[in-house]
């Protein structure tokens, strides 16, 4: 358990000092997702080895859901929003056709 949690830290100290260090914010990007699923997923799986199923399980796998099923959507959001402040508009293929 002491194990998966010292993982967690340093994984998540690894996000964050790479987010610091990044220079543009399309690589910042791939620091924060990161942070989204490495540390909670060590931090679960602490949680499991020590609670098993029960209920504090049950509610740490709920947790770790919210954080992970939404976390990759704002991630591309924020990209898409990034491209199109320095691109311009984006268009989807079919619409750059003529027929």
């Amino acid at each position: 358990m002491d194990v998966l949690l010292s993982l967690a830290v340093a994984a998540q100290l690894i996000c964050c000092i790479g987010f610091a260090v990044m220079r543009s914010t399309a690589d910042r990007l791939h620091y924060t997702s990161a942070g989204y699923a490495v540390g909670p997923f060590c931090v679960l799986a602490a949680l499991i080895v020590r609670e098993h199923l029960g209920s504090i399980g049950l509610d740490g796998i709920a947790t770790v859901a919210l954080l992970f099923v939404p976390g990759p959507v704002v991630i591309h959001a924020t990209a898409r929003a990034l491209r199109r402040i320095d691109f311009g508009e984006i268009a989807a293929r079919d619409e750059e056709r003529v027929e």
